[in-house]
């Protein structure tokens, strides 16, 4: 099979002269995207060069070789990243680094020492160029680590190359050597300069690590947008179960509607990468984002518009945090944590914005989106953690919370997902209230988007200014509350501005409320309980994520829930566990599941304000 590289062209010869592209294709009424030029710059000196091999795919490794300037120097200092950008934990990637040798251009070996658990020293010997050569174990498939087998390769830049600690500024070339059964490597770095086959060139460290390449027999479709910039959806595994053209049609949509809301595309070029088989999540970069979607999405209304939702987000970072960014993030350090207050606005706002888009775009029904905004409500408002942590502070606390999550997390932490997709939908009604309409949150990222996008970033303090300026006054009051407080959540001003209600619980009659314990336990032959939530009953009796439920009054239980139905709310029982090998009776008084419902629809008795209002948020 010919092997070929899939390589976007980055020629932006649609455009009209003036540098602008009508993405309606005709209406003129529209705001048109303007793209923004792509600048290169001059290289930094010489480059560093690295050749992946996978000649042993069944055992997952990667062989990198890899080729340094010395500059005269006595000694060369390596370095591999601790962590990637976009997931904020230390993943610790030099652990699937083994037999790291150097040597001179003439092949002699020079003496590599290991300094810190990522750091190398390699002895130059008054060499001019240094060769490395190290192989990385790849066996774990998400969208932050590599993952290689006979199929596919992903490979994340992060975890992959390691590079001289003090010329993170320099070239970093890569040649790909693939296996003859492949025919693709998908990735947004650019062809080297001078040419070869399967060899790129980032333009520094920055740009190697945010490039994920895969590489094995995708199937690779252009996306129509009506934008001068190419668009391409890379799926890799489709088996004739995923349907291509349907997620390409899409997404193409898509992409029109969020280059409408911004109102410049900052790339010469975009490439979704999807890799199906049972993976999920994604990750973004400036011109690609790297995806996983289980194969059978496309076959079921709900599971697709979830892809949709994950493209829809990790689209939107190309402007919000790949370019307009908490100022705390940048420049990175690869090897240590970066803290910031502002992933809430990150994560969070971009969490908002996802489905919202997906919706704006004509691929969500009105109710298909209350009932996602409902999903992002519903698991705030039943955390008993809201009323402990602020979302600042879950932004702040990312690095040893929100990634290292226990059986308590629910009880004490915030999702600045979550929370910040919910405050963000509120602020939006806020804006728009204090506008008469006339602004909106839209109108915050875009104004922040022109102020911020350089190369500092923005500050908390910063953000708010902008917003504020917006609403036309304080935010203080808002902040103080949902944003640096625990406050419980006012939903009432938002669903009074768009007419929307709650949807009334149906209460089961009397005699048929089962009883409840508010326990979550495991499934399998043993009932395990495996988390505990503040204020209810086994909370409240001192049962413990841990114990194992042998009987409730001294009757054996082998299905909890079924035994459950036997009682009602106010009974007093005895459960019996074993906790840490010993038998325990506990009292606990059964209680009745809250039946609060968070599921949003449009007021019955929506004035014809009211639901204008709510066409024009929706755009529906």
């Amino acid at each position: 099979m010919v092997r070929r590289i899939l390589w976007l062209a980055a020629a932006v010869a649609a455009c009209a002269c003036d540098g602008r592209v009508d993405w309606r294709r005709g209406d003129a009424d529209e705001r048109p995207a303007r793209i923004e030029p792509v600048v290169a710059r001059d290289p930094a000196g010489p480059a560093i060069e690295y050749t992946l091999r996978f000649d042993d795919r069944a055992t997952h490794y990667i062989d990198v070789a890899m080729s340094a300037p010395t500059e005269g120097a006595d000694t060369v200092d390596l370095m591999m990243a601790t962590w990637t950008p976009g997931s904020y934990l230390i993943r610790e990637y030099s652990r699937h680094v083994e037999d790291l040798r150097a040597a001179g251009p003439d092949g002699s070996p020079l003496p590599v020492d290991k300094r810190a658990k990522n750091r190398w020293r390699v002895a130059c010997a008054g060499v001019d160029r240094i060769g490395v050569r190290y192989r990385v174990y790849a066996n774990e498939m998400t969208v932050r680590t590599n993952f290689v087998d006979g199929d596919i390769a992903v490979v994340n830049g992060a975890p992959t190359f390691i590079t001289v600690a003090d010329r993170l500024d320099r070239p970093h070339d890569v040649t790909l050597e693939l296996p003859a059964d492949w025919s693709d490597a998908v990735t947004a770095l650019p062809p080297h300069p001078a040419g070869g086959a399967r060899r790129f060139r980032a333009a520094d460290y920055d740009a190697l690590v945010d490039a994920p390449i895969v590489l094995g027999n995708p199937a690779v479709r252009s996306l129509d947008t009506g934008l001068a910039v190419p668009h391409a959806l890379a799926n890799f595994g489709e088996r004739n179960v995923w349907d291509g053209p349907r997620s390409a049609a899409d997404l193409a949509r898509l992409v029109a509607e969020q280059a409408e809301f911004w109102g410049v595309v900052p790339y010469d070029r975009y490439t979704f990468i999807n890799v199906i088989g049972e993976g999920r999540g994604g990750l973004e970069h400036k011109q690609s984002t790297l995806m996983m979607a289980n194969r059978w999405m496309t076959r079921s209304r709900s599971d697709y518009l979830r892809w949709l939702g994950l493209a829809s987000h990790e689209f939107f970072h190309t402007w919000n945090v790949k370019r307009l960014r908490p100022a705390e993030l940048g420049p990175f350090d690869y090897e240590s944590e970066r803290y910031t207050r502002s992933l809430w606005i990150a994560e969070g706002l971009t969490s908002y914005y996802d489905d919202l888009l997906v919706a704006r775009a004509g691929l969500m029904t009105r109710d298909e989106y209350l009932a996602a905004l409902s999903r992002q409500i519903e698991a705030v408002q039943t955390r008993p953690g809201r009323a402990v942590q602020p979302l600042s502070e879950a932004s702040f606390d990312a690095w040893i919370k929100y990634y290292r999550p226990d059986e308590n997390s629910p009880n004490t932490t915030v999702s600045y997902y979550e929370k910040g997709a919910v405050v963000g939908f509120l602020l939006d009604a806020e804006i728009r209230r204090r506008t008469a309409g006339r602004r909106s949150l839209d109108d915050v990222l875009r104004a922040a988007y022109a102020r911020f996008s350089g190369a500092r970033g923005y500050t908390p303090d910063e953000f708010r200014a902008v917003a504020e300026q917006v609403a036309g006054g304080s935010l203080a009051d808002f902040y103080r509350k949902y944003v640096d407080g625990t406050e419980e959540l006012d939903y009432a001003p938002a669903l009074a501005y768009f007419g929307l209600e709650w949807t009334p619980a149906d209460p089961a009659p009397a005699k048929e409320v089962p009883a409840w314990l508010g326990a979550e336990v495991s499934s399998g032959p043993r009932i395990t309980i495996a988390r505990v939530l503040r204020g209810t009953p086994a909370w409240n009796a001192g049962l413990s994520a841990g114990d194992e439920v042998i009987a409730i009054d001294d009757y054996r239980v082998r299905d909890l829930d079924d035994r459950l139905r036997r009682y009602r709310p106010g009974d007093e029982v005895t459960v019996l566990v074993a906790r840490r090998g010993v038998l325990v009776r506990v009292p606990v008084t059964l209680g009745q599941r809250p039946r609060a419902s968070w599921k949003l629809r449009v007021a019955k008795r929506a004035s014809a304000a009211q639901r204008a209002r709510l066409r024009d948020w929706l755009r529906d």
